[in-house]
């Protein structure tokens, strides 16, 4: 089960949200052919992943930033990719472009904080724009939470689209980071969950200046955490493929 888009269109042109998932697809590119040898991926990572070992002793802060354009495999990149083009547009929208740049960098360098809180002396690198796309769905949740949102539900050989409220999909989500926080062992690698949900806290608590000076609470009486204008709506064409019936 994955979202694909939201019916909140956003009010102009995301050019910063286009810009970071572009910057993401050429770091990717660039370090992709370094994955055929160790050595160089290995010296890749250490200049510029996230090391919490190295941050608990006060050395390579840059791997705050850095390691949140870094990803580790297509289905990585396209993952957050595909979450931050969702919601992003929308936190561009009211935030601004330049705002919203430095909301996003933020929100990953407090996901990175609250990965190295988790596990201080980690060498394990942590590489991934994870932890502040999740910051901009916790900041997306404040603002919108009953935006609604397109999941794909995959079962075996069914598939179904539906709708749901932002507040139901991404709830979902950041109790799943929590209860995996907390039941899955990562030291030995593995998602950094930690990361996920401290950027969601952090995304949630950046974003609440902008809430209260939308109005606060009667932000949400307004628009009854609806976004401010009419929302798209999509239509399904028919399959073309013939139904073949079954004979008695």
């Amino acid at each position: 089960m994955f979202p694909f888009r939201d019916h909140n269109p956003s009010d102009r042109t995301p050019f910063m949200t286009y810009a970071l998932i572009a910057i993401n697809v050429v770091v990717f590119l660039y370090s992709w052919p370094l994955s055929d040898d160790p050595r160089l991926l290995n010296a890749f990572y250490s200049d510029y992943a996230l090391f919490p070992a190295s941050i608990s002793t006060g050395q390579d802060f840059q791997g705050l930033v850095t390691s949140m354009f870094l990803h580790g495999g297509i289905m990585h990149l396209v993952g957050n990719m595909l979450f931050l083009w969702i919601f992003g547009d929308n936190m561009e929208d009211e935030m601004g472009h330049m705002g919203f740049l430095i909301f996003y960098v933020l929100g990953g360098i407090g996901a990175g904080l609250a990965q190295v809180v988790s596990e201080p002396f980690s060498q394990i690198p942590t590489i991934g724009a994870s932890g502040a796309v999740a910051a901009v769905m916790g900041g997306y949740l404040l603002l919108f939470p009953r935006a609604k949102v397109d999941i794909l539900l995959i079962i075996i050989i069914f598939f179904k689209v539906f709708s749901v409220p932002a507040w139901v999909m991404l709830g979902v989500w950041f109790g799943l980071q929590m209860v995996n926080s907390v039941l899955v062992d990562t030291s030995a690698g593995g998602v950094a969950y930690w990361a996920h949900a401290g950027g969601f806290i952090i995304g949630l608590v950046l974003t609440i200046p902008l809430w209260l000076r939308l109005g606060g609470p009667n932000f949400w009486q307004k628009t009854e955490g609806h976004p401010p204008y009419p929302e798209a709506t999509y239509s399904f064409a028919r399959s073309n493929v013939p139904r073949v019936r079954r004979r008695k």
